[in-house]
């Protein structure tokens, strides 16, 4: 809990603000999708670019530089990240994205229904002393914390706190910084070691965390009054004097509810894979000490929600069932918001580089080990999606259905039939069921395969979600096997002319 754990354990980075204890913790319950995609530093930013006649009565460094941000801010869009995120929010996740675009979403990974924005961080790695890098388990998704902070000295104290107008975005963070500079940005980051009883720290700990490591970061709240970006996607954005309390300065008058992110990992996993004298995690950036972790935040709420819950609901528990402005979202429907990665490479289990070839450390070492590496940001481009099923259309006239639910502690979708086998295979699946005369085949957690005649219609999936059906089959890992509680279903399809898979 934030009072619990962070700022107490923070004495001497921030402490709260007297009258204002209302809040409210929105909990995003997995990512939606985790890829080289980053719709605000790959995008151009919103302030007003010079005509061609303005340029001409610049000052020759000031034009360079504003010419150079305008071309940058051309040449990304639509290009794949320099690194790895986890992001969590709704399913309109791009890589560009403006807030018309947030509100096609038809589901998200967050429980209020009126949020369609998108919330992401790097992923935490474990290197290992061969030089390869293991994904770190996230613990669902995040925790993201809304933080009712005011001040009566703030410049527009009168207006009070503002929704987050649409096509608003902000960065949090330098993923370049490798060293503590003790700036109010960097004081706004800090990591928990749970399971132990040492405080906070700014940087990634020193020691093994039982119960995992958490990842914490308090955006900025003051706002210039004028640009929704800017060219460091950070500048139209201030912190108080406290960070997440405290006075705006002048400059950003105005004051939005302060964003506070909590994100786990289970580091615990990697205890006994400790070495020589320095702690072995990394994020996806190639930060070692995590002096440069960030994240980034794209508005996607019905604003006028928004602004009747900061408003109205000022709850001092967090509980955001207490706030009656909500419609909350099922927890099955958060689970099953997806977005199919189209960065055609691998970004989970054991990785010869980072995602990006981002190497670890920073400085003239780290620029060799980039010339030394084969280059992978290049060779990564945005392709199809990547479907979480195995096409087997042409060679066995089965299509693919649907990523059905498959709850534990209650009949099977598929009950008839099941196998549990350490080679499994999608096709293994299909022959077993199709020769016992079944209609349907399901494939689930890697290496179980199911067969039956019908799917309960509760079972299949609602509410705009598509379900995570994305679990290597356990017999081959270029192949899907359903997910944990969810089962993959194919059928038979009656003529191989016109056997098309489910569109998801």
């Amino acid at each position: 809990m934030l009072r619990g754990t962070f700022i107490t354990a923070c004495v001497g980075f921030v402490a709260f603000a007297g009258r204002t204890d209302a809040f409210w913790r929105l909990p995003c319950s997995s990512p939606v999708v985790v890829q080289r995609a980053d719709p605000i530093s790959q995008s151009s930013f919103r302030a007003s670019i010079p005509s061609h006649n303005a340029f001409l009565h610049l000052h020759p460094p000031l034009l360079q530089t504003i010419f150079f941000l305008f071309l940058i801010s051309i040449v990304n869009r639509d290009a794949v990240s320099d690194h790895l995120h986890t992001i969590m929010g709704s399913n309109a996740f791009n890589f560009t994205m403006e807030y018309s675009d947030t509100q096609t979403a038809t589901c998200s990974t967050c429980k209020v229904e009126q949020d369609m924005s998108s919330y992401w961080a790097p992923p935490l790695f474990y290197h290992a002393e061969n030089g390869s890098f293991i994904s770190v388990k996230q613990t669902g998704g995040a925790l993201i914390y809304y933080l009712q902070r005011s001040d009566p000295m703030d410049p527009n104290a009168d207006e009070g706190l503002i929704a987050f107008p649409k096509d608003f975005r902000m960065i949090a963070g330098t993923q370049e910084n490798r060293n503590w500079t003790d700036t109010l940005e960097q004081r706004a980051v800090s990591f928990v070691c749970l399971g132990t009883d040492g405080p906070a720290t700014p940087h990634l700990p020193k020691q093994n965390c039982p119960d995992g490591l958490r990842t914490q970061i308090i955006m900025p709240s003051c706002w210039d009054g004028k640009n929704l970006d800017s060219p460091d996607h950070k500048s139209h954005m201030a912190y108080p004097s406290g960070i997440d309390n405290g006075v705006c300065p002048k400059s950003h008058p105005r004051r939005f509810i302060t964003l506070f992110y909590e994100v786990n990992w289970q580091v615990d996993e990697f205890k006994d894979m400790w070495y020589g004298d320095k702690q072995p995690f990394v994020f996806s950036t190639g930060d070692s000490e995590g002096y440069g972790y960030h994240s980034d935040f794209l508005n996607g709420w019905d604003i006028p929600t928004l602004q009747k819950a900061i408003n109205e609901c000022n709850a001092a528990s967090g509980v955001i069932e207490e706030c009656a402005v909500f419609k909350l979202r099922e927890d099955d429907d958060m689970k099953s918001c997806k977005v199919f990665p189209r960065v055609h490479e691998a970004v989970s289990g054991v990785l010869p580089a980072l995602p990006g070839c981002n190497p670890v450390g920073s400085g003239l070492e780290t620029d060799r080990q980039r010339a030394n590496c084969s280059n992978l940001r290049t060779v990564a481009t945005i392709g199809d999606p990547i479907l979480p099923y195995t096409d087997v259309t042409r060679k066995l006239g089965w299509k693919h259905v649907a990523c059905a639910e498959d709850p534990q502690g209650e009949q099977r979708t598929l009950p008839d039939v099941s196998l549990d086998q350490p080679d499994m295979t999608v096709e293994k699946c299909i022959s077993a069921c199709d020769g016992k005369g079944y209609k349907y085949a399901g494939l689930e957690y890697s290496s179980q395969c199911f067969c039956g005649n019908s799917i309960p219609d509760d079972r299949m999936p609602k509410n705009g979600t598509v379900g995570d059906c994305s679990m290597p089959c356990a017999g081959n890992a270029n192949e899907f096997c359903g997910g944990a509680a969810r089962v993959s279903v194919y059928t038979k399809c009656q003529n191989r002319s016109d056997c098309e898979n489910y569109d998801v």
